[in-house]
């Protein structure tokens, strides 16, 4: 049989028998196919995040988290959330309440002092935070909550700020008012109980660091690998604006 050409809807092949040319045939069906499943699940990709938009709406309300880039490089909370008061036992030797806080800008951070890793490279940050912001840190007050009360004493906390700067204040933190607090920080943290010896155990915890404006409210949550400078021109530029 004499070979011929066929085109079946953009495929060309030279034709041997009637065979081939259903393979060809086939081919464009697949194609077909593939993109009607491609379609599919892009319709249903968008009607799963329009349900999720939905429900974040429904979920938070006014108080919705909206995500921005330059300057704040964060999350930030629009409008501010209002924050529970609380009140704990502080490294300076007194109880210390969010309230008294107010009239300065703070910057929070959850752990403890046993923590190997998190928490010093943290308050290191902290500290040279400050530094950047030179002038400017002086309307700024670094809060370090401890997730490990039971071991990290007021005395305890004041040795442990020392080591990065005396002005820096420890809170002593209890099970009761850290759980308060875990819906509005989205705080999480637990004992590794595999780990304990002897008093000695590891606590797994978030690592979010918070700024928390004059009035007491939370504007920004940043991520645990924010570089210290873009943490620190974010925070210039939020006490500049008030």
């Amino acid at each position: 049989m004499p070979h011929q050409w066929v085109i079946d809807r953009g495929c060309i092949e030279k034709e041997v028998d009637v065979n081939r040319y259903s393979v060809c045939r086939n081919r464009i069906v697949i194609r077909m196919k593939n993109r009607l499943a491609l379609i599919i699940i892009l319709l249903m990709a968008g009607g799963a995040l329009i349900v999720t938009v939905a429900f974040m709406l429904d979920r938070y309300g006014e108080n919705s988290i909206s995500v921005t880039s330059s300057p704040y490089r964060g999350t930030v909370y629009d409008p501010p959330l209002e924050l529970t008061n609380f009140t704990l036992p502080a490294s300076t030797g007194m109880n210390v309440s969010l309230s008294d806080l107010q009239g300065q800008w703070v910057l929070m951070f959850f752990g403890y002092t046993h923590c190997p890793d998190f928490c010093p490279m943290t308050l290191t940050e902290y500290r040279q935070v400050m530094e950047i912001l030179e002038g400017d840190s002086a309307q700024l007050q670094v809060v370090f909550i401890s997730v490990d009360g039971e071991r990290d004493t007021p005395d305890i906390l004041s040795d442990y700020m020392a080591r990065f700067d005396p002005e820096f204040i420890g809170l002593s933190g209890d099970d009761a008012t850290l759980t308060r607090l875990q819906s509005e920080f989205g705080l999480y943290y637990q004992r590794q109980e595999d780990t304990v010896r002897q008093g000695n155990y590891l606590v797994d915890h978030s690592t979010h660091s918070y700024l928390i404006d004059p009035q007491g409210r939370l504007r920004i949550a940043y991520a645990y690998d924010t570089d210290r400078h873009i943490l620190a021109e974010s925070i210039r530029e939020m006490i500049r604006q008030s």
